[in-house]
C-alpha cells in the first residue's frame, strides 16, 4: 500500500514496523523562487519549522532556531528530539489528537458520544444543576457547545451555542481515560503514537503559568510526528506504514460540521463553512481561510501552530514556532503555499 510512503530518508532512521516521513520529491516543477518566497515568509514570521508533504513526497522541510527573548514561547519548548528537531507543546492542536483518541474509543465500543458526560466521569463535574448537567453529552464537549463557561457555570442549554472553551475541553481527556480504564499517556501510546510511528510524541505536565488556564497537560511533539499524524488522517485512518489506527467511519465523523459553528467539527476546524465563529469569539461570513482549499481541515494551536490537511491536494502542512507578527498569517501563508503545491 502506497509503496512510495514507506521509503526512508537519510534524516530519519528506519526500524522494522516503524513509519517514516516520506522521501523528498525530486526538484522539478516547483520554481525555486516560489519555494524561497514561502520559506522567507515563514522564517520572518517566527517559525521554527515548516514541513509540506504532497502526494507522498516532501516538497518543503525547513527548520530555524527558536526565537530568543520570548519567555512565553520558551515555556512551550522541551528540548530536542534525537533527530535534532525542537520538541514543542503544540498548544490547542492537542484537541484534534484527543478527538482521534475518542474516535478510536468509539471503534472499541468504549464511548457513545450521545451519552451524558456523567456516564463516564460521574455526576458533579460541572457547576450546572444536576438536571442541566445530565443533558450535556460527550458530543457537546467535542463540539464546544457544552453550554458552560470557563468556570463550568451554566450559561445555555447544551448543544445550542458555540463557545471555544479549553477548560471544559480538558474534560474530554478524562472521559477517554475513564472509558478505557487506563491513563491518557498509556492509551495515547498504545492506540495512536506507536501504530502511527510517532516516536517523539508524549504528554507532559505544563508549567504552572500554562496549567492555570484549565488544561494542565501539553502534547509535546515534533513537525515530523505531527506530519505522520496528518498523513494517517489523510489516508482515512491508516498509518504511513499501512496499519489501521482508526476506522474510516469514526474518522469521517470527526469532520462533520457542528450545529453551532459550521467551521468547527469534533475538535477540528473546517474551511468549508458559510461562516466562521473564531476561538476568540465573533462571527465572520465566509470560510476560515479564504485563500486555502475549501476541503482543508485543520488542527490549530496558540502561537500559530498549524496542521493543515487537504484531501483534494493530497497535502499535509505543519508549521511550528512562536506567534507570527502578521495578523493575516494564515491567509498570507496560503497565498505562498498555493504557488508551491500547484
Amino acid at each position: 500500500m502506497r509503496a512510495s510512503l514507506l521509503l526512508c530518508t537519510s534524516l530519519i532512521a528506519c526500524a522494522p514496523g516503524v513509519a517514516a516521513v516520506p522521501p523528498q520529491r525530486p526538484a522539478v516543477a516547483t520554481p525555486a523562487s516560489d519555494v524561497s518566497a514561502l520559506l522567507d515568509y515563514a522564517r520572518n514570521q517566527n517559525s521554527t519549522g515548516l514541513l509540506v508533504i504532497q502526494d507522498g513526497k516532501i516538497l518543503v522541510e525547513k527548520y530555524w532556531p527558536a526565537p530568543e527573548g520570548n519567555p512565553q514561547y520558551a515555556m512551550f519548548v522541551y528540548g530536542r528530539s534525537g533527530e535534532g528537531a525542537l520538541l514543542e507543546d503544540v498548544a490547542s492542536q492537542q484537541k484534534s489528537f484527543v478527538a482521534v483518541l475518542v474516535a478510536i474509543a468509539i471503534d472499541k465500543g468504549l464511548i457513545d458520544v450521545e451519552k451524558p458526560v456523567s456516564d463516564y466521569i460521574g455526576a458533579g463535574w460541572s457547576k450546572a444543576t444536576p438536571e442541566q448537567e445530565a443533558k450535556i453529552r460527550v458530543l457537546d464537549i467535542l463540539t464546544m457547545s457544552s453550554g458552560l463557561d470557563e468556570k463550568f457555570g451554566y450559561t445555555a442549554p447544551a448543544g445550542t451555542a458555540f463557545f471555544y472553551n479549553t477548560p471544559v475541553y480538558a474534560v474530554s481527556k478524562r472521559i477517554v481515560a475513564a472509558a478505557a480504564k487506563q491513563p491518557l499517556d498509556v492509551i495515547t501510546r498504545d492506540w495512536l503514537t506507536v501504530p502511527a510511528g510517532m516516536n517523539n510524541t508524549a504528554w507532559r505536565k505544563r508549567p504552572a503559568a500554562l496549567a492555570s488556564v484549565g488544561n494542565d497537560t501539553g502534547l509535546v511533539t515534533t513537525p515530523r510526528d505531527t506530519a505522520l499524524f496528518g498523513l494517517m488522517v489523510l489516508h482515512g485512518g491508516v498509518s504511513n506504514d499501512g496499519k489501521r489506527v482508526v476506522s474510516e467511519a469514526s474518522l469521517k465523523a470527526l469532520f462533520t460540521p457542528s450545529a453551532t459553528n459550521p467551521a468547527y467539527a469534533r475538535l477540528w476546524w473546517l474551511n468549508s463553512g458559510a461562516y466562521t465563529i473564531r476561538a476568540l469569539g465573533g462571527r465572520r461570513d465566509g470560510p476560515l481561510i479564504a485563500t486555502a482549499p475549501t476541503d482543508t481541515i485543520a488542527a490549530l494551536g496558540a502561537f500559530d501552530r498549524r496542521l493543515y490537511i487537504v484531501p483534494s491536494k493530497k497535502l499535509v502542512v505543519v508549521r511550528t514556532g512562536a506567534a507570527a507578527g502578521d495578523k493575516e498569517f494564515d491567509q498570507q501563508l496560503w497565498q505562498r503555499l498555493n504557488k508551491v503545491i500547484g
